[in-house]
């Protein structure tokens, strides 16, 4: 078993908090997402639960057993841990085998490393002839891979992933990522990923923890944290939304586009409504109809557009997605569609976040 658990990890540097009161449950097998921005914490919360940082308070455990806590640290090499930092840190100077092995404990008996090794490098989906090239010669994701075969050598309980996708273009950030995520899952391993990226997050993820300057504004399966945002600036960070001022009631909510219905539990009161935007649907006026908006600005994108509308009655523009085929131009007017629930929001929750 390989459940790792966080349970009021503090720590400061200096005057400065870095943790605070961090708490972090991750199931065995599975794999979990911190996202946050850069200084909000994520690599520091990494550093304690490998043993490289001893928190100020709180405790860590791996299987059941504690690691760390106050006046307690098991070493980092007797931890059982896997740990890929962002550029994968390989030894320009030795070959893919060389390196693997050294994950192993060096290169001594290389007969007896050489299955092993070769093992590795198809759990990560290699080759065996790369064994022998160098570095150099690889790919980033390829070297990236490498960087997990190695960590994947010590047969590890928990993997730790340091933004390791983060330097690589974007085709390949995606396909090593899906490599990667499949490999950690065949295996069985207990993973968390430190990613700045959202999108990498909600991919890769059974579960995602969203950090803000050292706590987590919230813990959940991507679906929540994405649809049902604790706060706004949970939502925001996540992804773009369509913020709405609105008269809430338990189901529906009036707004400038109309009554709109809202999630389960939701506040009455004054207050606002979040939709994402592919909640809205745009359609170009028919005959009869003199729609609510008015097409700003359009950017294609390919499969589909992003439409900038000014809507009436509100005096800031919305962003819409739509698929591209039969999208409106510049100038029409068109109908507003809303697909499924909104997220409502107290008129104190949108002051809190400066709205």
């Amino acid at each position: 078993m390989s459940r790792l658990v966080v349970e009021q990890v503090s720590k400061t540097f200096g005057q400065a908090p870095v943790l605070d009161g961090i708490g972090l449950d991750v199931a065995d097998g599975s794999a979990t997402a911190v996202v946050g921005s850069s200084g909000c914490g994520k690599t520091t919360l990494l550093r304690v639960i490998a043993g490289f940082e001893n928190p100020d308070a709180g405790q860590v455990s791996i299987g059941g057993e504690t690691v760390t806590r106050q006046g307690f640290s098991v070493p980092p090499h007797r931890r059982r841990i896997g740990y890929v930092a962002q550029d994968g840190a390989l030894f320009p100077h030795l070959t893919v085998g060389q390196n693997i092995a050294y994950g192993l404990g060096g290169w001594n008996g290389r007969r007896r490393h050489r299955q092993r090794i070769a093992e590795l490098l198809e759990m990560v989906s290699l080759d065996a002839s790369y064994a022998e090239r160098r570095p150099h010669q690889l790919s980033g994701g390829q070297q990236q891979r490498v960087a997990l075969a190695r960590a994947l050598a010590r047969k590890p309980t928990v993997m730790l992933l340091d933004e390791p996708f983060s330097a690589l273009d974007t085709g390949l950030r995606a396909a090593t990522r899906q490599a990667v995520a499949e490999t950690l899952r065949a295996a069985g391993m207990t993973s968390i990923l430190v990613t700045h990226d959202q999108e990498e997050a909600l991919s890769f993820a059974d579960q995602v923890a969203v950090m803000c300057s050292g706590r987590f504004t919230q813990v959940g399966t991507p679906e929540q944290v994405y649809a049902a945002p604790a706060d706004l600036f949970t939502a925001g960070f996540l992804g773009d939304t369509v913020l709405l001022d609105a008269t809430l009631g338990s189901e529906t909510a009036e707004t400038v586009l109309g009554r709109i219905p809202v999630q389960a539990n939701a506040p009455t009161g004054t207050g606002a409504v979040m939709l994402r935007p592919e909640q809205l649907l745009a359609r170009v006026c028919t005959a009869g109809h003199p729609g609510q908006a008015t097409v700003r600005a359009l950017e294609f994108r390919g499969a589909d557009v992003l439409l900038t509308l000014d809507l009436d009655g509100r005096p800031q523009p919305v962003q819409v997605r739509r698929v591209s085929v039969g999208a409106p131009a510049v100038g029409d007017r068109v109908e507003l569609e809303v697909l499924g629930a909104a997220v409502a929001f107290t008129a104190a929750q949108c002051a809190a976040a400066g709205m």
